[in-house]
């Protein structure tokens, strides 16, 4: 994998899907930033495992809705490495209820969590990456922000929201040379589907065409490729890394 930039911001990557992308962008020679909100000791633990394998990594602890302190830690990163590449608004959070009983604060607070941080994120990065008329941004959206799903009304919005945001990024950010492209992961073997029962397991499984959940590491890869050189000419685009559970 070829890239023509040298660091990257993760937002949540202190854990699951976030610490795999921070791991395989690190084995590919770009120095990570690990962006955690609570989980420093996690954080700093994938850290310790990028340089244990001869990669180059920073820990950089903020709440991604608090919009001072995330513009605040993209200086930060600017000061001590002159440049920020690119961005992988990657965090968020669930709140699952039925619509019928979700409240308006159940509501805006996946999105001010997964939405409003990306475009916080998104605009910072533009503003940044201009200069150098050179960067690539991936957002980290779901398969429910294109197929919706029961139970996730709030879910649902804040990252198909991801999807067409990402689209006008792409539009306002070819101009100045800056890439917006968004992932949609269906199921993914994490730390949450392990705790599933192994009939819920098969019951989703069955819906999945490549009959088994995705591995992070195909996540991180999909990731990888979008950031990297090889996917130049691609931008506002939306890959799909389900096994075929939504075409």
């Amino acid at each position: 994998m070829k890239f023509s930039g040298k660091n990257v911001l993760i937002t949540g990557a202190s854990g699951g899907i976030g610490a795999e992308i921070a791991k395989v962008l690190a084995s590919f020679g770009l120095k990570v930033w690990i962006n955690y909100r609570s989980g420093e000791d996690r954080a700093k633990r994938v850290k310790d495992e990028i340089i244990s394998n001869g990669g180059e990594a920073e820990v950089i602890g903020f709440d991604v809705t608090d919009e001072k302190a995330f513009i605040s830690a993209i200086k930060e990163i600017v000061k001590g490495d002159g440049e920020l590449s690119y961005l992988v608004n990657n965090a968020g959070i669930t709140n699952d209820k039925l619509a019928i009983r979700m409240k308006v604060d159940d509501f805006m607070g996946v999105i001010d969590a997964n939405l409003k941080s990306a475009f916080i994120g998104s605009r910072e990065a533009l503003k940044v990456m201009s200069r150098k008329r050179f960067g690539s941004v991936v957002n980290i959206s779901s398969i429910v922000g294109e197929s919706g799903n029961g139970g996730q009304v709030n879910y649902s919005a804040s990252k198909g929201g991801m999807v067409a945001m990402g689209k006008s990024f792409a539009i306002e950010g070819a101009s100045r040379g800056v890439r917006f492209n968004t992932i949609t992961p269906g199921f993914i073997a994490t730390d949450m589907t392990d705790k599933l029962s192994d009939d819920v397991k098969s019951s989703f499984i069955s819906k999945i065409p490549l009959g088994r959940f995705g591995e992070p590491k195909e996540v991180a890869n999909a990731v990888a490729f979008l950031l990297s050189d090889y996917s130049s000419f691609i931008t506002g685009e939306t890959l799909k890394v389900n096994g075929g559970m939504y075409m």
